[in-house]
Order: structure tokens, then sequence, then C-alpha cells
């Protein structure tokens, strides 16, 4: 169960990693580079009141930090199952609250296909909420 947060958020916005990621051998070989948004649902007004993220906060560096050291050894087929590693992380280092990630190939091995493709994954979000309902960037 979600617990209401009024609305807050902390969004994180185009982090970029280099990882090895991609159904292509050459992909997981090689490696490319990735763009990680994700945000934290909660009640974040103790903080807002105290100015101290020892009163609840959530620190954003934390979670930049372990993306990056996660997305150094990561290896595998998919951005579904990158996603869900990535997830994991965040909720070892934030606990159980809402979480929402979205990691974006930023060139796909695709003839003719100039764009990104991405996916979006979520924890105890709260249902309905538009807050990251756009693509990030």
């Amino acid at each position: 169960m979600t617990a209401d947060t009024g609305g807050d958020r902390i969004l994180v916005r185009d982090l970029r990693v280099w990882a090895h990621v991609g159904v292509l051998e050459q992909e997981r070989r090689l490696g490319q580079w990735f763009s990680i948004s994700f945000a934290i649902a909660a009640d974040l007004s103790a903080t807002a009141a105290s100015d101290d993220l020892s009163a609840g906060g959530f620190d954003y560096g934390l979670g930049i930090a372990a993306l990056q050291r996660h997305c150094r050894t990561l290896r595998c087929l998919t951005l579904e199952h990158a996603a869900e590693q990535l997830l994991d992380g965040l909720e070892a280092l934030y606990g159980p609250v809402g979480l929402w990630l979205e990691i974006r190939k930023i060139r796909v091995p695709v003839p003719g296909f100039d764009g990104s493709v991405a996916v979006r994954r979520r924890r105890r979000w709260p249902p309905g909420d538009p807050a990251c309902a756009a693509p990030a960037g």
C-alpha cells in the first residue's frame, strides 16, 4: 500500500551512464550510453520545514551514485531486466517508498531509426499519479 505523499516527489532526470545491455552480443560486449531518470514519491514536509535531510529526507545524490556503480557491472539482454535491477538497488537504498524509473537507450541499433527506446517501471507508485507520465527530458 502506498502512503499519501501529498504529491511530493523527488525527480532526477537524464543521468547518463555507460552499461552493457542489449539483445545483440556486440551491445553487451562493447557497451553503450543510456539515460536514466527516477523519482521518489514520499512525504517531504519534514525535510522542507527543517531544511535537514536527517528529518526523513531522501538524498538523491546517494541514488545517483548507486545507479552509477550498478551500471558499471550491469550486463543483461533487456531494458526491462536492467530497470528491475536498478529499482532493486534504489529500493535497497531508500526502503519501501514509491519509486519510478525510466531507462532509455540513446542509440538503438535498428537501421533507419534515429530515436531512442525506453522502458519505465515503478513500485508502490501512487495509482493514477501523472507526475512521471510524460517522457523524461
